[in-house]
């Protein structure tokens, strides 16, 4: 059943990694023309990219602990 599961979000992901490639076109223009822009808009997706990964660290921290006390008071 555990296989099925992982299966099936696989074929999700897969299924929607053709959107991954697509681009804004207006953000496309402003940055090729702008340098000082472009830095900015490249931090802002760095920035971004980067709370959602430490939000899972962190509540995948906070689930561990969490088996873990109750692993060793059983």
């Amino acid at each position: 059943m555990k296989c099925i599961k992982i299966f099936i979000i696989l074929i999700l992901f897969l299924s929607s990694a053709s959107q991954l490639f697509s681009q804004c076109a207006m953000c496309k223009a402003v940055v090729e023309n702008d340098v000082a822009m472009a830095e900015g808009v490249n931090n802002g997706i760095l920035y971004l990219m980067a709370i959602p990964y430490l939000l899972l660290i962190f509540i995948g921290y906070l689930v561990y602990n969490h088996y873990k006390k109750n692993k060793s008071n059983a």
